[in-house]
Formats: structure tokens, sequence, C-alpha cells
């Protein structure tokens, strides 16, 4: 039988790690030069990915489709719905391989014990506490971005496990690839039923890419990459067909 979870509206978060209210420090920094720090960070990259191969592959079972229209790729966006706890923070690294991913993520993640304070070597970005940490942040997307790394963006927000459903998400992060110039790429995490195994398999599905279009404004660039990624989401989502959790509008819930 499926788990039924309801909700008020798309802002709520059904998983909550153990800091959730997390702050990053005032002079928190994003990018690194420190020889040993990048030593660390480079083997810790490559940790994190045997970890995310064993985890995807043979716990989630994720097939991953698609991926060859990333192959010409670097400095590229990559857009998913939100959908796993673990596996939104592993599959980036199957998904982007060669390249190494940095994750726009939340600061909790960061007070998550030991694991937290690791994760930013693993690529992961936190968006700023307090406004006057915005210009740094959007510094290191862009410099990344300039390297020649995935972006990756879970424009969703919140994490809803096994959510089938694409919810409607604001076109706020659409901003970075506009500003640079640079391709998007969408990755839907769609459901499918498995006859041995109680959770449903995973496969991923990859498109794009979709470019910045010319003699339009920055506000409609803006607009047209958030309609391209929320109609591709939407369109692989039809390919769902188990829904381990399902999500209702709690107006929807009659107590007996």
């Amino acid at each position: 039988m499926n788990k039924v979870k309801y909700y008020e509206s798309y802002d709520e978060d059904f998983v909550e790690s153990q800091n959730q209210d997390y702050q990053l420090k005032s002079n928190y920094q994003w990018i690194h030069h420190h020889i040993l720090y990048l030593f660390i960070s480079y083997l810790f990259y490559y940790f994190v990915l045997i970890i995310a191969f064993i985890y995807s592959k043979f716990y989630l079972r994720v097939t991953i489709k698609n991926k060859k229209v990333l192959k010409h790729h670097h400095n590229y966006y990559l857009y998913s719905n939100h959908t796993q706890m673990l596996g939104d923070v592993f599959n980036p690294f199957l998904t982007c391989f060669p390249k190494k991913p940095y994750i726009i993520c939340s600061p909790a993640n960061l007070g998550i014990p030991i694991i937290g304070k690791l994760l930013p070597m693993g690529g992961a970005l936190p968006i700023p506490s307090r406004l006057r940490g915005m210009k740094k942040f959007v510094e290191s997307i862009h410099y990344y971005n300039s390297k020649k790394h995935p972006i990756v963006i879970y424009p969703e927000g919140h994490l809803w496990p096994w959510c089938t459903q694409i919810r409607e998400f604001s076109h706020t992060s659409f901003h970075f690839p506009v500003d640079t110039n640079s391709p998007v790429f969408v990755s839907t995490t769609t459901y499918q039923k498995s006859h041995i195994f109680k959770h449903p398999k995973i496969t991923i599905y990859i498109d794009g890419p979709y470019y910045p279009q010319e003699n339009i404004s920055k506000e409609d660039n803006i607009q047209y990459l958030h309609d391209i990624v929320y109609e591709k989401m939407k369109e692989r989502s039809q390919l769902n067909n188990d829904s381990y959790i399902v999500y209702k509008k709690k107006e929807m819930h009659n107590d007996e």
C-alpha cells in the first residue's frame, strides 16, 4: 500500500536535518585557493564518486538515460526535481562524470553531524543565510562555471521523498545561465515499479541543451528557460508508473 503525505503548500519540508536552522558564518568562503584544501577536495571527490556509484547503482537501482547529450559540454547548469535525500547528493556525480559537479543546497545540510562539514569539499554550495553573503555566493557560481564545472540546481527547493509530481517553482535561479550565457540541461527523476523490491527503481532522463536566446531581454530569457525546464520535467514525469509516497493537499483529506 502506498504511503500518503498531506501538504498545504509547496514550501513545506518533509525531511529535516538535525540542525535545520544552521546558519552560515558571516565570513564563510565558497571559493578556496589553499593548495592543501584543493588536494584534499580532489581526493574527497573520488571517494564520494565511489560511494555514489555503490549507493545509486545497487541500493536505489538508478539508470541514467540520454547522458550522452552532456558529453561535449562542461560549464552547464543542470536542473532537477528534488525527490531523494541522499540520491540527490550522489546522483549528480554519476550524471556529470567525469566533471565534478557543484550543487546548490540549503545551509541546513552543513549542520549534519560530521559529514556536514565535509560537504563543501565534495562540491556543496550552500545558499547564504544572510543577504550580505549573496554577492560572494553568486561570484562562486560564476567562478566554478568559468572553471568548466557543471552547476546542479534543485529549483523546487524542498525535498519531497519519492514524489512523482513536478511542483511549481520560482524562476529565480535561472538568471545564472543567462548571466553566464551557458547551456541548460534538465534531469528528471522518475520511478518505475519493481517486482522484487519494496522501493521502485529509478530512471533519470537528461534533456537539453537549451540556451539563452538572443535579442530578448534578460527577464524574458529567465522566464524562457524556466518554462522549458518546467515543461520538460512535467513531460518526463508522465513516465512514472509507481508512487511509493503519494502527496495530497490537506483540504482533500476527509477525517472520519
